[in-house]
């Protein structure tokens, strides 16, 4: 994540929430603070299980997944559809307009760095796409690699 603290992050989701006449409630404030505390993605099941840990309370998946989708709805969170798990938007507080994301999976550590696409490469993938006959349905584009750290273990410490 970045230097934002978690607080501003909740003021600017609860902004937006409001701003579009959705409830940022209590529980989906929780399931996003617990993504938000993590250094990497996580599965529903693994976002019940930190949720019960760190709240003394029990969350059903099929709650996690619903409030998973309405957060993915309001762009907090991200679905790394190649492994089935979540991650907070690292724009929430962004002022910017925001890109298609691409997201860059370390294979070893499981980091993920998430970074904007060009309007330009979305266009020329879409065209693509169309002179093949078929339509886009999700532009994130999900790249499996190695993080500097993995790829040159030697070069730490």
């Amino acid at each position: 994540m970045s230097t934002t603290n978690n607080a501003e992050i909740f003021a600017k989701a609860e902004q937006i929430c409001h701003n579009k006449g959705v409830k940022l409630t209590a529980k989906r404030k929780n399931v996003l603070g617990v993504l938000l505390d993590s250094s990497k993605p996580l599965s529903a099941y693994e976002i019940v299980d930190i949720y019960r840990t760190t709240h003394n309370e029990s969350l059903a998946p099929m709650s996690v997944y619903r409030m998973l989708d309405i957060l993915s709805e309001l762009a907090f969170v991200h679905k790394l559809s190649s492994e089935n798990k979540y991650l907070a938007c690292s724009h929430i507080t962004c002022t910017h307009e925001h890109q298609v994301p691409q997201f860059l999976i370390c294979k070893s550590c499981g980091k993920v760095a998430e970074k904007g696409i060009q309007t330009s490469v979305i266009e020329a993938l879409k065209e693509s796409i169309n002179q093949a006959d078929f339509q886009l349905l999700n532009s994130q584009i999900e790249l499996q690699c190695l993080c500097n750290d993995c790829a040159n273990p030697s070069e730490k410490g």
